[in-house]
């Protein structure tokens, strides 16, 4: 049995097949996690769905900012962006039942040695803090007032965390930096427009991880969403956002020995063009 995780999938469902295949993946006997972003940009962002559900034995996944975005338009808030390939599931006969599946999902996956989240935690979090607030939003995308949930999900403010925050500003903090943080202020404030690579970053900016006294040490924490970061370890953090969509490589890391394998992208778009 082995146990696996890959970065972040974006609809790169023929990258996924080729690493499944390059690692020996089976699914009677093996397990994998996914980083998040399952969905979105990518060409084939249906089939990545339909495998994660088809597979839910074996597979795990964790919500990205994308597969929010998509749910959040499944219940009638935001708008469809021009670089979105979401309508094969916005436009499918099963879209409720993919959508009721996908808003089961977590924010936060635990094992032994690993926490597994999408974009990052904050270093004033312990993994025990992170696991009652991921609870909080998983709770109210579970919930019959979900709905309420999308319509006050998107938004920049508030920045900074506070054990004090309520109502949908605190659900909204915790879902972003759960899903969008790349860099924080000096103060741990979160900075949303950043993102550039990690030798780039501003001297008032520092990487979510490299903010003094972090209180989640003791696992690993593996995740996605910084692509132009790449493929990164430092033995406290993995980051596995390789850029498939962008070109780059698909990476799956096995948890037991923690080496990686890759798979070239296939295509991929233009990644500077993004950040325009």
């Amino acid at each position: 049995m082995a146990h696996y995780a890959i970065g972040d999938l974006q609809g790169c469902y023929d990258e996924l097949q080729h690493l499944l295949h390059k690692i020996g993946f089976n699914h009677g006997v093996d397990t994998l996690w996914l980083v998040g972003d399952i969905v979105n940009r990518g060409p084939k962002s249906l089939e990545c769905l339909q495998f994660c559900m088809r597979h839910e034995s074996s597979v795990q996944t964790v919500l990205g900012n994308h597969d929010l975005h998509l749910l959040a338009l499944m219940h009638g808030y935001g708008r469809l962006k021009r670089s979105d390939t979401l309508a094969p599931i916005l436009n499918h006969p099963q879209h409720t039942v993919m959508r009721d599946w996908l808003r089961r999902q977590a924010l936060m996956l635990e094992h032994p040695r690993y926490l597994t989240v999408h974009a990052g935690l904050l270093p004033q979090w312990s993994s025990e803090t992170a696991t009652a607030l991921a609870q909080e939003v998983e709770h109210e995308l579970q919930s019959p007032a979900v709905a309420d949930y999308f319509a006050n999900m998107y938004g920049n403010t508030p920045s900074g965390w506070s054990p004090d925050l309520s109502g949908y500003e605190r659900l909204r903090l915790i879902t972003n930096v759960f899903t969008r943080t790349r860099v924080l202020t000096l103060d741990n404030q979160l900075d949303y427009d950043y993102k550039g690579g990690y030798d780039d970053i501003p001297s008032d900016r520092r990487a979510w991880f490299d903010a003094p006294g972090p209180q989640y040490t003791g696992r690993s924490v593996i995740f996605g969403h910084w692509s132009a970061l790449g493929y990164y370890d430092n033995g406290q953090v993995i980051g596995l956002d390789s850029g498939a969509l962008w070109g780059g490589k698909l990476t799956a890391l096995n948890l037991e020995n923690r080496l990686i394998s890759q798979v070239d992208s296939l295509g991929g778009l233009d990644w500077k063009k993004a950040l325009r």
